[in-house]
């Protein structure tokens, strides 16, 4: 057997074990071991690879960056931030139709953009935002699949840890990935805006409408949420502008909102002690993936099924925008199946010198960071696509009054506007590179 080969066998490998409910690290580290040993005939130098790949891959600074965003994100839930962003948007929103649903996902906006983790926002603010909505007469599938599909902007608008992880995966620029994510977060929050304006539409009776809220109310609830305003511009702000690198962006962070959390008095402290050990329990979950995926490449890289792939797909003399399409579809069906951080560790190994060995008319560079955003907008719509869809389920388990089948087809018109996004995004490139070509 071929040491391409073997590399190909690996994945359905690797798949069988991870649906078996084999935790997917140990799934990459088990099959990157043997596979491995299968191509050497010897565990020498995986026992000497070990030697360094623990410290190698975790001494880099970027990953540092991880645990500083998802304690940045505890200390923001905790401290009620989620609760007057919503109430904030709530009063600017919530008098027109559907109002209600669209402040929950303006809230979303504003949360994802100092939290960074889909799944943390969409829970967040479903325990906020959901029991307002059933209040005011919002119908099920409305309220699950506007919250559902909000939460995904976690991933979306920066800061992201999944595009902390691509960027390390590819040894793309983090500042420049988020710089090229914030236009496509901006233009995602205004796309489920317009779904739910024309939802209540056409389903007359789906949501309410509030008590239309006196300017100089809508002001002071705009003026309590400086605290999350403050955060993302000095962390966003800083990393832009040059004054922080990302990791320095991060602290200066996680500081802030644990400093704004001890001043609202909102944390005790058996609520520091429970938020730095969800920290350190999903830092640790998170490294451990990134080893499990590190033993991977080793084996992928003996094997040379990268090399291989990329060679066979540029030889064919396939259009590289059929391949992207393909690659695209292919993210959207898996991320049915997987969670987004499993998908872009399994995957990238092999699919991103596949592709950045095709012309699409784009820098070297520019077509990586522009390739990273349409795999994350992808891998977001996963999160909210039936039947496995993760934001759908935490969501849905809130809701135990909603049916599955309710939400699901509650979620369907956000899916049709993430797609219709990103086949804009697709044909204009420009419009994800603007930033970066401006400020980069």
């Amino acid at each position: 057997m071929s040491n391409v080969l073997l590399g190909l066998i690996s994945f359905p490998l690797m798949l069988g074990l991870i649906f078996l409910r084999v935790p997917i690290g140990i799934a990459m580290l088990g099959v990157g071991v043997i596979g491995s040993f299968l191509i050497t005939g010897s565990f020498n130098p995986i026992l000497a690879q070990f030697k360094n790949l623990t410290y190698s891959t975790f001494a880099s600074s970027s990953l540092s960056v991880v645990p500083l965003f998802l304690l940045m994100g505890a200390f923001a839930g905790i401290s009620g931030m989620s609760s007057r962003l919503f109430e904030a948007a709530g009063s600017w929103l919530g008098h027109r139709k559907g109002g209600v649903a669209m402040a929950a996902v303006g809230a979303s906006a504003g949360f994802g953009a100092i939290c960074g983790s889909s799944l943390a926002t969409a829970a967040t603010m479903g325990q906020v935002a959901l029991p307002e909505l059933r209040k005011h007469g919002y119908s099920g599938g409305l309220s699950t699949g506007a919250i559902a599909a909000g939460g995904t902007l976690g991933i979306l608008i920066p800061p992201s840890v999944i595009l902390v992880i691509f960027a390390v995966q590819t040894e793309q620029n983090i500042a420049s990935l988020f710089l090229a994510a914030f236009v496509p977060g901006i233009l995602a929050a205004v796309g489920y805006l317009l779904v739910i304006a024309i939802y209540v539409r056409m389903a007359p009776g789906s949501g309410g409408q509030l008590a239309r809220v006196p300017y100089r109310e809508r002001f002071i609830q705009l003026a309590g949420i400086w605290p999350v305003i403050a955060v993302f511009v000095a962390v966003i702000g800083g990393i832009y502008t040059g004054i922080f690198t990302p990791t320095e962006a991060a602290a200066i962070g996680a500081a802030g909102t644990g400093l704004i959390a001890l001043a609202t008095r909102s944390i005790t402290r058996k609520g520091l002690s429970e938020v730095i050990l969800s920290t350190a329990s999903s830092t640790a979950m998170i490294f451990f993936i990134v080893l499990g995926a590190a033993a991977l490449n080793g084996f992928l890289a003996l094997s040379q099924l990268p090399q291989a792939t990329a060679s066979w797909v540029s030889g064919q003399g396939f259009n590289p925008w059929l391949v992207l399409a393909i690659v695209l579809l292919f993210y959207l069906v898996l991320g049915c199946v997987m969670d987004s951080l499993s998908m872009i560790l399994l995957t990238v190994p092999i699919v991103y010198p596949m592709m950045m060995a095709l012309d699409f008319g784009l820098a070297p560079d520019d077509f990586a960071v522009w390739f990273g955003i349409l795999v994350l907008i992808v891998v977001e719509v996963g999160l909210i696509t039936p039947p496995v869809g993760m934001n759908l389920f935490i969501i849905n388990s809130m809701a135990r009054d909603v049916r599955m089948s309710e939400t699901y087809r509650g979620v369907l018109p956000f899916v049709a506007s993430d797609i219709l996004r990103t086949i804009i995004l697709v044909v204009f490139p420009p419009i994800t590179l603007v930033a970066v070509w401006l400020f980069g």
